[in-house]
């Protein structure tokens, strides 16, 4: 489970967000290109635009749930 507490720079304002133990695997990336992107130089991923759409919505939740290390989070606001 992510931890609140312990989020990546650069992460947008809002519901989601990727912690620290992101392994810059690609896969939220590659499921909701709109909303996630990738720090190069520190070598890992972060939310770059919160849903704004249901559908980008949905894609996030699918991105948090096949995420293979949890690093995904959803603090509900």
């Amino acid at each position: 489970m992510a931890d609140p507490t312990d989020k990546v720079p650069g992460n947008a304002e809002g519901k989601f967000y990727v912690d620290k133990n992101c392994i810059d695997c690609d896969l939220c990336r590659q499921t909701a290109p709109d909303n996630f992107d990738r720090n190069e130089d520190e070598g890992y991923s972060y939310v770059k635009k919160q849903p704004e759409t249901d559908e980008e919505l949905k894609l996030c939740h699918d991105a948090q749930s096949d995420c293979p290390v949890e690093a995904i989070g959803d603090d509900g606001e």
